[in-house]
C-alpha cells in the first residue's frame, strides 16, 4: 500500500464534498452552529479522514474497515443534509446538488471497497 492517500479518487471527491458542505452550511441559522451545522461538517470531514487513516494502516483488512467507516460517515452526512432540507435551511436545488455529489462519493467509495476486498481475497495481485 505505497500510494499516498492524496491519489485516491474517493479521497479527492470526498474532500470536494467537505468544501461544498462547509460552503452551504454557512447559511444555516446561527442557532444551529453547535447543532446540525457542526454535526454535518464533522460527518463530512470524517469521510476523507477515514480514507486517509485507512490508507496509512499496515494491512488491507484495516484499510477496508476504515473505508466502511468513511461510508458510514457519508450516509450520516447525507441524512443530515436531508434534515437541513426538511427544515428549509437548504433550497431544493442546493440539497439535490450536494446530495448527488455525496452519491458520487459513495459510488467511488464502494468501488474502492470492492477493489481492496478483491485484493485481500487474491493476495498475488
Amino acid at each position: 500500500m505505497s500510494e499516498s492517500y492524496r491519489g485516491v479518487i474517493a479521497w479527492q471527491k470526498s474532500m470536494a464534498l467537505v468544501t461544498e458542505v462547509y460552503r452551504v452550511t454557512e447559511d444555516f441559522p446561527r442557532r444551529e452552529m453547535y447543532g446540525l451545522t457542526r454535526q454535518l461538517r464533522e460527518a463530512a470531514v470524517s469521510v476523507p479522514s477515514n480514507i486517509a487513516e485507512g490508507k496509512g494502516r499496515q494491512t488491507k483488512r484495516d484499510y477496508v474497515q476504515f473505508l466502511y467507516r468513511a461510508r458510514g460517515s457519508l450516509l450520516e452526512a447525507q441524512t443530515q443534509l436531508e434534515v437541513g432540507r426538511n427544515l428549509q435551511f437548504l433550497t431544493l436545488a442546493t440539497y439535490e446538488t450536494v446530495f448527488e455529489q455525496g452519491c458520487e462519493v459513495g459510488r467511488v467509495l464502494n468501488g474502492l471497497i470492492n477493489n481492496v476486498k478483491a485484493q485481500i481475497r487474491s493476495p498475488e495481485s
